[in-house]
């Protein structure tokens, strides 16, 4: 009896990236994909019937899906990534929402709303933009400033209008279509927005403040926790971006197109790229590893340790975007027809580059 070969997961990642790009949003193939890997519960707490891993595996996983196919691994990053609010939560809201095997967040890091606190809740109106996952995403999570029912401000304890974080459930809000840009097409990152929705008190949390639930190193920094995972999203898309840049110039070699000087030049550049994120990747890990073993091992983390896991996060993002552009000249013109593979994957790179987190390597 002869057996059917089993698919890698990135294999099939690879055989639906492209009709992915089509839809503008993940093929149904790796959204069941990402169901049953559980990869958008990565950071939901094991006693949400998460799958219990820690940020480092985290980390390396986010890489590897990243070097897949950008959108999906930029998804299940921001998605997940949001899922992490789960410790946050009202313990009862979110064994309900968890208890959904399709859960999935969506949100923006930006203040776009605002809420009026009234004795049942609050009334939120707002709009939001670059809600990666948006039109499968079964939860959203939106930010405003509070403000009392006479309109006047309400503050934080250092003086500063509070600003809160709310759970909108899918059916509530309005999906404003609008991503329309040229890399990370299927990551769907479109607006919503929300009209005088009344939403109870248990669907505000406000994050780095009480952990309701939470596992082993869940109080890891959050712009840390941001940095570091948007940077590994960059380092899986130039490893991709790499691998098809020498496939490509070595396969027109054979038509004699470049002379042993051209080819000579062109290997030591890529070598040349190939070792510096190769050195800032292995920089990167360690001092973000040890940064998670101080948190481990003393309940917190020496600001010194993590300006440099922020500095290092930079520095090997912004090393993945020159080798893109170093390396972008020796592809040849299929690197710049549309519906070609490197040519996604340099549009995904770009795209992915112009995140503000990441902007400045200082």
């Amino acid at each position: 009896m002869i057996q059917e070969a089993t698919i890698t997961w990135q294999e099939k990642v690879a055989e639906f990236a492209a009709h992915s790009e089509e839809m503008g949003t993940l093929h149904p193939e790796l959204l069941e994909l990402a169901y049953q890997e559980n990869w958008f519960k990565l950071f939901v707490p094991a006693v949400y019937a998460g799958p219990n891993k820690k940020l480092p595996e985290i980390l390396r996983l986010e890489e590897e899906l990243a070097e897949a196919d950008g959108s999906l691994g930029w998804t299940v990053t921001l998605c997940a990534g949001a899922g992490w609010f789960a410790g946050f939560l009202d313990p009862a809201l979110a064994a309900e929402i968890f208890a959904d095997r399709t859960v999935c967040f969506a949100g923006s890091g930006a203040i776009g709303g605002v809420a009026v606190k009234t004795d049942k809740g609050y009334l939120v109106n707002g709009q939001w933009n670059y809600a990666s996952g948006a039109l499968h995403a079964t939860i959203f999570t939106a930010n405003c400033t509070m403000k009392d029912e006479a309109g006047a401000d309400i503050l934080a304890e250092n003086g500063e209008p509070e600003v809160k974080s709310f759970i909108l459930k899918k059916e509530e809000v309005n999906i404003l279509p609008g991503w329309s840009y040229f890399g990370l097409v299927a990551t769907g990152s479109h607006a919503f927005e929300v009209k005088d929705l009344k939403v109870p008190h248990n669907r505000s949390f406000t994050i780095n403040e009480d952990i309701a639930v939470g596992d082993t190193g869940f109080d890891y920094p959050f712009l840390q926790l941001a940095e570091t995972t948007l940077t590994v999203n960059n380092l899986g898309m130039a490893n991709h971006f790499i691998k098809l840049v020498e496939k490509s110039f070595h396969s027109r070699t054979g038509l004699r197109r470049f002379n042993e000087e051209q080819v000579k030049f062109f290997t030591q550049e890529l070598n040349r790229c190939k070792l510096e994120i190769k050195q800032l990747r292995k920089n990167f890990y360690t001092a973000f590893d040890e940064s998670w073993d101080q948190l481990l091992k003393d309940g917190k983390i020496a600001e010194d340790q993590l300006t440099e896991v922020s500095s290092v996060s930079r520095k090997l993002a912004h090393a993945c975007w020159r080798a893109a552009s170093t390396l972008f000249p020796y592809c040849g013109l299929e690197a710049a027809r549309k519906g070609t593979e490197i040519n996604r994957v340099w549009r995904d790179i770009h795209t992915a580059s112009q995140h503000a987190l990441l902007t400045f390597e200082i």
